[in-house]
Protein backbone atom coordinates (compact mmCIF):
# COMPACT_ATOMS: atom_id res chain seq x y z
CA UNK A 1 0.00 0.00 0.00
CA UNK A 2 2.85 2.34 0.93
CA UNK A 3 4.58 1.55 -2.37
CA UNK A 4 1.42 2.43 -4.32
CA UNK A 5 1.25 5.77 -2.49
CA UNK A 6 4.82 6.60 -3.39
CA UNK A 7 4.13 5.67 -7.02
CA UNK A 8 1.01 7.85 -7.01
CA UNK A 9 2.96 10.87 -5.69
CA UNK A 10 5.62 10.29 -8.33
CA UNK A 11 3.01 10.35 -11.11
CA UNK A 12 1.56 13.54 -9.68
CA UNK A 13 4.99 15.17 -9.52
CA UNK A 14 5.67 14.24 -13.15
CA UNK A 15 2.37 15.78 -14.25
CA UNK A 16 3.08 18.94 -12.30
CA UNK A 17 6.46 19.23 -13.91
CA UNK A 18 4.89 18.52 -17.28
CA UNK A 19 2.48 21.37 -16.65
CA UNK A 20 5.52 23.46 -15.79
CA UNK A 21 6.95 22.71 -19.17
CA UNK A 22 3.71 23.59 -20.97
CA UNK A 23 3.45 26.90 -19.10
CA UNK A 24 7.04 27.98 -19.56
CA UNK A 25 8.92 26.02 -16.95
CA UNK A 26 6.94 26.87 -13.77
CA UNK A 27 3.62 25.85 -12.18
CA UNK A 28 0.58 28.02 -12.74
CA UNK A 29 0.54 29.73 -9.32
CA UNK A 30 -1.60 32.53 -10.64
CA UNK A 31 0.09 35.26 -8.59
CA UNK A 32 3.18 36.01 -10.72
CA UNK A 33 5.46 34.51 -8.10
CA UNK A 34 8.98 33.45 -9.11
CA UNK A 35 11.74 31.91 -7.00
CA UNK A 36 14.67 34.28 -6.46
CA UNK A 37 18.07 33.30 -5.12
CA UNK A 38 20.87 35.49 -3.79
CA UNK A 39 24.32 34.99 -5.31
CA UNK A 40 26.89 33.92 -2.73
CA UNK A 41 30.34 32.33 -2.61
CA UNK A 42 30.42 28.55 -2.76
CA UNK A 43 32.85 25.71 -3.21
CA UNK A 44 33.01 24.46 -6.76
CA UNK A 45 34.52 21.25 -8.08
CA UNK A 46 34.79 20.91 -11.82
CA UNK A 47 36.61 18.46 -14.03
CA UNK A 48 38.07 18.58 -17.51
CA UNK A 49 38.59 15.54 -19.70
CA UNK A 50 41.44 15.17 -22.18
CA UNK A 51 41.95 12.24 -24.61
CA UNK A 52 45.08 10.27 -23.77
CA UNK A 53 47.32 7.44 -25.02
CA UNK A 54 49.50 5.09 -22.96
CA UNK A 55 53.17 4.26 -23.33
CA UNK A 56 55.43 2.16 -21.14
CA UNK A 57 58.22 4.09 -19.49
CA UNK A 58 60.58 2.07 -21.68
CA UNK A 59 59.40 0.70 -25.03
CA UNK A 60 62.40 -1.00 -26.68
CA UNK A 61 62.27 -2.20 -30.27
CA UNK A 62 64.22 -5.45 -30.63
CA UNK A 63 66.29 -6.01 -33.76
CA UNK A 64 69.17 -8.47 -34.28
CA UNK A 65 72.73 -7.20 -34.76
CA UNK A 66 73.39 -9.82 -37.45
CA UNK A 67 71.45 -11.34 -40.31
CA UNK A 68 70.20 -14.89 -40.18
CA UNK A 69 67.30 -17.29 -39.99
CA UNK A 70 65.33 -17.58 -36.76
CA UNK A 71 65.83 -21.10 -35.39
CA UNK A 72 63.95 -20.72 -32.11
CA UNK A 73 61.28 -18.48 -30.57
CA UNK A 74 61.67 -18.64 -26.80
CA UNK A 75 58.76 -16.36 -25.78
CA UNK A 76 55.11 -15.68 -26.60
CA UNK A 77 53.28 -12.45 -27.32
CA UNK A 78 52.14 -10.75 -24.11
CA UNK A 79 54.56 -12.75 -21.96
CA UNK A 80 56.30 -10.96 -19.09
CA UNK A 81 60.08 -11.36 -19.29
CA UNK A 82 63.02 -10.36 -17.13
CA UNK A 83 66.11 -8.46 -18.17
CA UNK A 84 68.56 -10.81 -19.93
CA UNK A 85 65.95 -13.50 -20.67
CA UNK A 86 66.34 -15.27 -24.05
CA UNK A 87 63.81 -14.10 -26.64
CA UNK A 88 64.84 -15.91 -29.83
CA UNK A 89 67.82 -17.56 -31.51
CA UNK A 90 69.34 -17.01 -34.97
CA UNK A 91 71.09 -19.79 -36.92
CA UNK A 92 74.51 -19.94 -35.27
CA UNK A 93 76.38 -22.71 -37.10
CA UNK A 94 78.63 -20.35 -39.07
CA UNK A 95 79.41 -18.27 -35.99
CA UNK A 96 80.02 -21.34 -33.81
CA UNK A 97 82.49 -22.63 -36.43
CA UNK A 98 84.23 -19.26 -36.39
CA UNK A 99 84.58 -19.55 -32.61
CA UNK A 100 86.11 -23.01 -32.92
CA UNK A 101 88.54 -21.78 -35.58
CA UNK A 102 89.52 -18.76 -33.47
CA UNK A 103 90.04 -21.02 -30.47
CA UNK A 104 92.31 -23.29 -32.52
CA UNK A 105 94.30 -20.28 -33.71
CA UNK A 106 94.72 -19.15 -30.11
CA UNK A 107 95.92 -22.60 -29.08
CA UNK A 108 98.43 -22.58 -31.91
CA UNK A 109 99.63 -19.09 -30.96
CA UNK A 110 100.00 -20.15 -27.35
CA UNK A 111 102.07 -23.17 -28.43
CA UNK A 112 104.29 -20.84 -30.46
CA UNK A 113 104.84 -18.73 -27.36
CA UNK A 114 105.79 -21.78 -25.34
CA UNK A 115 108.27 -22.88 -28.04
CA UNK A 116 109.78 -19.39 -28.32
CA UNK A 117 110.11 -19.11 -24.58
CA UNK A 118 111.94 -22.47 -24.49
CA UNK A 119 114.33 -21.26 -27.20
CA UNK A 120 114.87 -18.02 -25.30
CA UNK A 121 115.72 -19.93 -22.15
CA UNK A 122 118.33 -22.00 -24.05
CA UNK A 123 119.78 -18.92 -25.72
CA UNK A 124 119.97 -17.07 -22.42
CA UNK A 125 121.80 -19.96 -20.74
CA UNK A 126 124.26 -20.21 -23.69
CA UNK A 127 124.97 -16.47 -23.49
CA UNK A 128 125.72 -16.65 -19.76
CA UNK A 129 128.11 -19.61 -20.29
CA UNK A 130 129.80 -17.71 -23.12
CA UNK A 131 130.34 -14.74 -20.79
CA UNK A 132 132.16 -16.98 -18.29
CA UNK A 133 134.28 -18.54 -21.06
CA UNK A 134 135.09 -15.10 -22.41
CA UNK A 135 136.08 -13.88 -18.94
CA UNK A 136 138.36 -16.91 -18.65
CA UNK A 137 139.73 -16.08 -22.11
CA UNK A 138 138.59 -19.44 -23.48
CA UNK A 139 136.62 -17.83 -26.35
CA UNK A 140 136.94 -14.56 -28.14
CA UNK A 141 134.61 -11.58 -28.45
CA UNK A 142 133.15 -12.89 -31.70
CA UNK A 143 131.74 -16.03 -30.04
CA UNK A 144 130.35 -13.93 -27.15
CA UNK A 145 128.63 -11.49 -29.54
CA UNK A 146 127.18 -14.40 -31.50
CA UNK A 147 125.64 -15.89 -28.32
CA UNK A 148 124.20 -12.49 -27.41
CA UNK A 149 122.59 -12.03 -30.83
CA UNK A 150 121.09 -15.51 -30.62
CA UNK A 151 119.52 -14.61 -27.25
CA UNK A 152 118.12 -11.32 -28.61
CA UNK A 153 116.67 -13.12 -31.60
CA UNK A 154 114.96 -15.61 -29.26
CA UNK A 155 113.56 -12.73 -27.20
CA UNK A 156 112.16 -11.13 -30.35
CA UNK A 157 110.59 -14.46 -31.27
CA UNK A 158 108.90 -14.62 -27.84
CA UNK A 159 107.56 -11.09 -28.22
CA UNK A 160 106.23 -11.88 -31.68
CA UNK A 161 104.61 -15.09 -30.43
CA UNK A 162 102.94 -13.18 -27.57
CA UNK A 163 101.61 -10.61 -30.05
CA UNK A 164 100.20 -13.52 -32.02
CA UNK A 165 98.47 -14.76 -28.85
CA UNK A 166 96.96 -11.32 -28.22
CA UNK A 167 95.74 -11.19 -31.82
CA UNK A 168 94.28 -14.68 -31.54
CA UNK A 169 92.58 -13.75 -28.27
CA UNK A 170 91.01 -10.70 -29.91
CA UNK A 171 89.82 -12.83 -32.82
CA UNK A 172 88.32 -15.33 -30.41
CA UNK A 173 86.59 -12.60 -28.41
CA UNK A 174 85.16 -11.17 -31.63
CA UNK A 175 83.99 -14.59 -32.78
CA UNK A 176 82.32 -15.22 -29.42
CA UNK A 177 80.65 -11.81 -29.56
CA UNK A 178 79.35 -12.54 -33.06
CA UNK A 179 78.06 -15.88 -31.77
CA UNK A 180 76.36 -14.13 -28.82
CA UNK A 181 74.45 -11.97 -31.31
CA UNK A 182 72.66 -15.14 -32.35
CA UNK A 183 71.00 -15.22 -28.92
CA UNK A 184 68.66 -12.21 -28.61
CA UNK A 185 67.88 -11.40 -24.98
CA UNK A 186 65.60 -8.83 -23.33
CA UNK A 187 67.45 -5.56 -22.63
CA UNK A 188 64.94 -4.73 -19.88
CA UNK A 189 62.15 -6.32 -17.93
CA UNK A 190 58.73 -5.91 -19.49
CA UNK A 191 56.04 -7.39 -21.67
CA UNK A 192 56.67 -8.91 -25.10
CA UNK A 193 54.81 -7.21 -27.94
CA UNK A 194 53.91 -8.58 -31.36
CA UNK A 195 56.06 -11.31 -32.92
CA UNK A 196 55.71 -10.71 -36.67
CA UNK A 197 58.53 -13.16 -37.58
CA UNK A 198 58.18 -16.87 -36.97
CA UNK A 199 60.73 -19.69 -36.87
CA UNK A 200 62.56 -19.95 -40.20
CA UNK A 201 62.12 -16.28 -41.11
CA UNK A 202 65.17 -14.31 -42.28
CA UNK A 203 65.84 -11.24 -40.14
CA UNK A 204 68.50 -8.54 -40.16
CA UNK A 205 69.47 -5.34 -38.32
CA UNK A 206 67.32 -3.39 -40.79
CA UNK A 207 64.22 -5.59 -40.37
CA UNK A 208 61.04 -3.54 -40.44
CA UNK A 209 58.92 -4.02 -38.42
CA UNK A 210 61.14 -4.87 -35.49
CA UNK A 211 61.33 -8.49 -34.41
CA UNK A 212 59.37 -7.52 -31.29
CA UNK A 213 59.03 -4.78 -28.68
CA UNK A 214 59.67 -5.07 -24.96
CA UNK A 215 57.51 -2.67 -22.99
CA UNK A 216 58.41 -1.94 -19.39
CA UNK A 217 54.93 -1.06 -18.13
CA UNK A 218 55.42 -1.32 -14.37
CA UNK A 219 54.87 2.43 -14.67
CA UNK A 220 52.97 3.88 -17.62
CA UNK A 221 53.33 7.33 -19.10
CA UNK A 222 50.01 8.77 -20.24
CA UNK A 223 50.26 11.42 -22.95
CA UNK A 224 47.53 14.06 -23.26
CA UNK A 225 47.21 17.58 -24.66
CA UNK A 226 45.97 20.58 -22.71
CA UNK A 227 44.56 23.58 -24.50
CA UNK A 228 46.78 26.63 -24.61
CA UNK A 229 44.14 28.63 -22.73
CA UNK A 230 44.00 26.12 -19.87
CA UNK A 231 47.80 25.93 -19.72
CA UNK A 232 48.17 29.72 -19.57
CA UNK A 233 45.51 29.98 -16.87
CA UNK A 234 47.25 27.31 -14.80
CA UNK A 235 50.68 28.86 -15.32
CA UNK A 236 49.48 32.28 -14.20
CA UNK A 237 47.72 30.84 -11.19
CA UNK A 238 50.71 28.79 -9.98
CA UNK A 239 53.48 31.20 -10.96
CA UNK A 240 55.32 29.72 -13.92
CA UNK A 241 55.39 26.58 -16.04
CA UNK A 242 57.74 24.64 -13.74
CA UNK A 243 55.64 25.51 -10.72
CA UNK A 244 52.52 24.53 -12.66
CA UNK A 245 53.93 21.05 -13.32
CA UNK A 246 55.21 20.60 -9.75
CA UNK A 247 51.93 21.82 -8.23
CA UNK A 248 49.62 20.09 -10.70
CA UNK A 249 46.84 18.29 -8.82
CA UNK A 250 46.70 14.48 -9.01
CA UNK A 251 44.88 13.37 -12.14
CA UNK A 252 42.52 10.48 -12.72
CA UNK A 253 42.35 8.11 -15.66
CA UNK A 254 39.23 6.85 -17.37
CA UNK A 255 39.77 3.65 -19.33
CA UNK A 256 38.43 2.87 -22.79
CA UNK A 257 35.51 0.88 -21.30
CA UNK A 258 34.38 3.90 -19.27
CA UNK A 259 35.60 2.63 -15.89
CA UNK A 260 37.95 4.60 -13.66
CA UNK A 261 41.49 3.39 -13.07
CA UNK A 262 42.18 2.57 -9.42
CA UNK A 263 45.38 4.63 -9.12
CA UNK A 264 45.81 8.38 -9.49
CA UNK A 265 48.59 9.84 -11.60
CA UNK A 266 51.12 12.63 -11.32
CA UNK A 267 51.90 15.09 -14.10
CA UNK A 268 55.67 15.01 -14.64
CA UNK A 269 56.33 16.85 -17.89
CA UNK A 270 54.90 19.65 -20.01
CA UNK A 271 56.07 20.65 -23.46
CA UNK A 272 57.43 24.17 -23.78
CA UNK A 273 56.04 24.45 -27.32
CA UNK A 274 52.47 25.01 -28.46
CA UNK A 275 51.46 22.78 -31.36
CA UNK A 276 50.35 25.31 -34.01
CA UNK A 277 48.09 22.78 -35.73
CA UNK A 278 46.05 22.03 -32.59
CA UNK A 279 46.75 24.99 -30.31
CA UNK A 280 47.59 22.62 -27.48
CA UNK A 281 50.49 21.72 -25.20
CA UNK A 282 51.62 18.11 -24.74
CA UNK A 283 51.58 16.81 -21.16
CA UNK A 284 52.76 13.54 -19.60
CA UNK A 285 51.36 11.94 -16.44
CA UNK A 286 52.79 8.84 -14.79
CA UNK A 287 50.62 6.08 -13.34
CA UNK A 288 51.76 3.07 -11.32
CA UNK A 289 50.66 -0.13 -13.04
CA UNK A 290 51.08 -2.94 -10.47
CA UNK A 291 48.26 -5.02 -11.96
CA UNK A 292 49.61 -4.50 -15.50
CA UNK A 293 46.14 -3.39 -16.55
CA UNK A 294 47.43 -0.53 -18.68
CA UNK A 295 49.01 -1.61 -21.95
CA UNK A 296 51.44 0.39 -24.04
CA UNK A 297 49.55 1.75 -27.03
CA UNK A 298 46.21 1.81 -25.19
CA UNK A 299 43.95 4.84 -24.89
CA UNK A 300 41.68 6.53 -22.38
CA UNK A 301 40.95 9.95 -20.94
CA UNK A 302 42.79 12.06 -18.37
CA UNK A 303 40.45 13.75 -15.89
CA UNK A 304 41.71 16.90 -14.20
CA UNK A 305 39.67 18.06 -11.20
CA UNK A 306 39.74 21.66 -10.06
CA UNK A 307 38.47 23.09 -6.78
CA UNK A 308 37.45 26.73 -6.33
CA UNK A 309 36.55 27.81 -2.81
CA UNK A 310 35.35 31.26 -3.92
CA UNK A 311 33.13 30.44 -6.88
CA UNK A 312 29.85 32.02 -7.87
CA UNK A 313 27.70 28.96 -8.54
CA UNK A 314 24.21 29.17 -10.03
CA UNK A 315 21.85 26.42 -11.20
CA UNK A 316 21.55 25.87 -14.93
CA UNK A 317 17.77 26.11 -14.52
CA UNK A 318 18.31 29.84 -13.90
CA UNK A 319 19.99 30.29 -17.29
CA UNK A 320 19.00 30.41 -20.90
CA UNK A 321 21.38 30.04 -23.83
CA UNK A 322 21.20 31.94 -27.09
CA UNK A 323 23.86 31.34 -29.75
CA UNK A 324 26.52 30.21 -27.27
CA UNK A 325 25.73 33.11 -24.95
CA UNK A 326 24.27 32.61 -21.48
CA UNK A 327 21.66 34.89 -19.92
CA UNK A 328 19.91 35.19 -16.56
CA UNK A 329 17.11 37.36 -15.21
CA UNK A 330 18.55 39.57 -12.50
CA UNK A 331 16.16 41.16 -10.03
CA UNK A 332 16.35 44.94 -10.26
CA UNK A 333 14.52 47.85 -8.70
CA UNK A 334 10.78 47.65 -8.11
CA UNK A 335 11.01 43.85 -8.49
CA UNK A 336 11.56 44.16 -12.24
CA UNK A 337 13.81 41.57 -13.87
CA UNK A 338 16.71 42.53 -16.12
CA UNK A 339 17.77 40.22 -18.95
CA UNK A 340 21.50 39.97 -18.24
CA UNK A 341 24.31 38.29 -20.17
CA UNK A 342 26.86 36.38 -18.08
CA UNK A 343 30.03 34.42 -18.73
CA UNK A 344 30.43 30.94 -17.28
CA UNK A 345 33.35 28.53 -17.01
CA UNK A 346 33.42 25.96 -19.82
CA UNK A 347 33.61 23.11 -17.31
CA UNK A 348 30.45 22.22 -15.40
CA UNK A 349 28.85 19.28 -13.63
CA UNK A 350 25.71 19.22 -15.78
CA UNK A 351 23.58 20.90 -13.10
CA UNK A 352 25.34 24.14 -12.22
CA UNK A 353 27.44 26.85 -13.81
CA UNK A 354 30.41 28.70 -12.32
CA UNK A 355 29.97 32.38 -13.20
CA UNK A 356 33.15 34.18 -14.25
CA UNK A 357 31.62 37.57 -15.10
CA UNK A 358 28.27 39.35 -15.24
CA UNK A 359 27.18 38.71 -11.65
CA UNK A 360 28.49 39.74 -8.24
CA UNK A 361 28.03 38.50 -4.69
CA UNK A 362 24.70 39.76 -3.40
CA UNK A 363 22.95 39.94 -6.78
CA UNK A 364 19.58 38.24 -7.01
CA UNK A 365 18.40 36.16 -9.95
CA UNK A 366 15.30 34.15 -10.83
CA UNK A 367 16.26 30.52 -10.26
CA UNK A 368 13.43 28.73 -12.06
CA UNK A 369 10.57 29.22 -14.50
CA UNK A 370 12.45 31.79 -16.56
CA UNK A 371 10.94 30.87 -19.95
CA UNK A 372 7.83 32.98 -19.26
CA UNK A 373 9.82 36.04 -18.24
CA UNK A 374 10.59 39.05 -20.39
CA UNK A 375 12.98 41.93 -19.86
CA UNK A 376 11.69 44.61 -17.42
CA UNK A 377 8.84 42.34 -16.36
CA UNK A 378 7.66 42.89 -12.78
CA UNK A 379 7.44 39.80 -10.58
CA UNK A 380 6.67 38.85 -7.01
CA UNK A 381 9.85 37.25 -5.67
CA UNK A 382 9.63 34.28 -3.33
CA UNK A 383 12.30 32.03 -1.89
CA UNK A 384 13.26 28.81 -3.71
CA UNK A 385 12.00 26.91 -0.63
CA UNK A 386 8.59 28.56 -0.91
CA UNK A 387 8.57 27.80 -4.63
CA UNK A 388 9.11 24.06 -3.97
CA UNK A 389 6.43 24.16 -1.27
CA UNK A 390 3.93 25.63 -3.72
CA UNK A 391 4.72 22.86 -6.22
CA UNK A 392 3.93 20.27 -3.55
CA UNK A 393 0.73 22.09 -2.60
CA UNK A 394 -0.38 22.20 -6.20
CA UNK A 395 0.40 18.51 -6.63
CA UNK A 396 -1.69 17.61 -3.56
CA UNK A 397 -4.62 19.67 -4.81
CA UNK A 398 -4.81 17.85 -8.11
CA UNK A 399 -7.79 15.50 -8.44
CA UNK A 400 -7.86 12.12 -10.10
CA UNK A 401 -9.64 13.70 -13.05
CA UNK A 402 -6.87 16.27 -13.40
CA UNK A 403 -4.35 13.46 -13.46
CA UNK A 404 -6.29 11.49 -16.08
CA UNK A 405 -6.73 14.57 -18.23
CA UNK A 406 -3.05 15.37 -17.81
CA UNK A 407 -2.12 11.87 -18.92
CA UNK A 408 -4.40 12.17 -21.96
CA UNK A 409 -2.74 15.45 -22.90
CA UNK A 410 0.64 13.75 -22.63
Amino acid sequence: MKRMKVLWLAVVAVLVLASCGKSGGRPEFGDNEYPVMTIGINNSETQTTYPAVFKGVQDVEIRPKISGFITRLAVHEGETVGKGQLLFTIDNQTYAAAVRQAQASLNSAQAAVNSAQAQLATATLTYRNSQQLYNNKVIGSYELETAKNTMNTAQAAVNQAKAGVAQAQAALANAKEQLSFCYITAPTSGVVGNLPYKQGALVSPSSNPAVTTISNNSTVEVYFSMTEKDAIELTKKLGGSNAAVNSFPPVKLQLADGTMYNHSGVVTKASGIVDPSTGSISMIARFDNPEHLLKSGGSGSIIVQRTNSRALVIPQSACTSVQDKVFVYKLGKDNKVIYTEITVAPQNDGKNYVVTSGLSVGDKIVSNGITKLTDKMEIKPITPERYQQKIKEQAKSMTAGDIVNGMKKK
